[in-house]
């Protein structure tokens, strides 16, 4: 948030799970419920939830550095929305369209939102997004309510439609899954080569690496992330980071990539981390 403040009053953000940050000592299953008996804490310390006009959350976190969040602490805010008449917002912009090998990523756990939000990919390089939700909750603004200068783009609209098309489409799902585990195969690869890389994760065609000076304390490291990223962009091939520490590098292909096209991509990117990694050794 450094640089950006001041922010709107009444907004509570509280911390999502994080798998691989757990509490030293915990199994998954006991670091779930601990997370989620802070969100009912946090209920009582922050905010009464009856106070609540939505919970905003991404099925997997994009900018957060992929986190994709348990099933059980996603079934858990659906079962405080209810409760409480809280809406449930999925954040879907950058998780979504079939990014994950599911048209949505909420689609992995089951949970069935109020509200989702999308944008990005549906418009394949066009400028649109989209709010989709119940109607009982989508047509309470009067006629006119709600609007945008540039909503309704005609052209916009039809690359949008023509894009969800080939983004629901089986062979279009398949193939996600397909590159998703290339790269999956790939990175474990690296994890067990290059002890600068702390974590590999995601989901579908969505993954990333983190990487920390030590794997014991998970410290991260930002500067040899940074570094990493300038020499893979100088040998051509655009990185970007992610993460809370900025100590990540996500891989988001375009699924029309070729095998050949995504192999060279990969190894772009790994003999930028063996450079690093050797400068490490010195």
């Amino acid at each position: 948030k450094k640089g950006f403040g001041s922010f709107v009053p009444d907004i509570y953000r509280i911390p999502a799970p994080n798998m691989y940050r757990g509490i030293d000592g915990m199994t998954e299953e006991q670091y779930i419920n601990y997370c989620i008996k802070k969100l009912d804490e946090s209920f009582i310390s922050q905010v009464d939830p009856d106070s609540l006009a939505a919970i905003i959350i991404e099925p997997v976190m994009g900018e957060g550095g992929f986190l994709s969040m348990p099933a059980a602490y996603l079934h858990k805010l659906r079962q405080v929305c209810d409760k409480h008449g809280i809406v449930f917002i999925a954040d879907e912009i950058q998780c979504g369209a079939g990014r994950t090998g599911k048209m949505f990523a909420c689609e992995h756990s089951g949970v069935i939102p109020d509200i989702v939000v999308t944008a990005k990919s549906i418009g394949a390089g066009m400028p649109i997004s989209a709010t989709t939700g119940r109607a009982e909750i989508m047509d309470a603004p009067h006629p006119g309510g709600v609007g945008g200068t540039y909503g309704g783009s005609p052209v916009a609209c039809v690359a949008a439609i023509e894009s969800i098309k080939i983004l629901q489409s089986e062979s279009f799902l398949k193939r996600v899954n397909e590159v998703g585990e290339i790269i999956r195969i790939t990175l474990e690869g690296w994890k067990e080569k290059y002890p600068l890389i702390g974590d590999v994760r995601g989901i579908g065609a969505m993954r990333l690496v983190e990487f920390v000076k030590d794997r014991k304390t998970k410290e991260p490291d930002a500067d040899a992330t940074l570094e990493i990223i300038r020499d893979a962009v100088a040998h051509g091939l655009i990185m970007i980071r992610a993460g809370l520490f900025s100590n990540c590098i996500r891989l988001l292909p375009p699924i029309v990539i070729t095998d050949e096209q995504l192999a060279e991509g990969l190894q772009v990117l790994e003999d930028a981390i063996a450079r690093a990694q050797e400068k490490r050794k010195l």
